[in-house]
């Protein structure tokens, strides 16, 4: 969950998975992002998604532009995640407390042009390459776990957690 002070934005390029568009409003939703961008068309064409099972887009902006450079704000950090040659392993990356994260399509990459633009690329080192949904999952993650604000984890598991769920791990463990 993105903390009081913390800001994170989502870009996506030209997604062509509804699936995936549907999986990233989740775990949006799961790490307290509120806005979701994308640019192209593929996904207009299929914006019937099947993941979005908690309802994240009624409360998480989804929006189609042209251009995501656009869409960053004044003393936002632009971070592009990609596979490219000299990006930082996002083990070792601080990610800055207002950013908008930008992920390339699942069958191509970020153009070069915004790669250069980017005050940040970092990449997720894996063995091969993860879907559109998993990535921005593994990235919003590590975020939340370099934070340094406290968590009442307690507090966290009973309103994360559905209503069939009720386990408690006894203490003597």
């Amino acid at each position: 969950m993105v903390e009081a002070g913390e800001r994170a934005v989502i870009g996506l390029i030209n997604p062509k998975s509804p699936d995936n568009v549907g999986a990233v409003l989740r775990a949006a939703g799961c790490y307290g992002v509120d806005t979701v961008y994308y640019t192209g068309t593929r996904f207009e064409r299929a914006a019937k998604y099947q993941l979005d099972t908690k309802r994240r887009s009624d409360t998480i902006a989804l929006t189609g532009v042209a251009s995501l450079l656009a869409q960053q704000q004044s003393g936002q950090t632009l971070v592009c995640v990609e596979l490219a040659e000299g990006a930082t392993p996002l083990p070792a990356f601080q990610h800055p407390s207002d950013a908008l994260y930008v992920f390339g399509p699942e069958d191509g990459s970020i153009d070069q042009a915004l790669i250069d633009a980017a005050d940040a690329v970092v990449y997720v080192p894996t063995i091969g390459c993860m879907n559109l949904a998993a990535t921005v999952n593994v990235l919003l993650y590590d975020r939340l776990a370099k934070q340094q604000n406290a968590i009442d984890h307690l507090e966290r598991v009973r309103t994360s957690r559905d209503v069939n769920n009720r386990l408690v791990v006894k203490a003597d463990r």
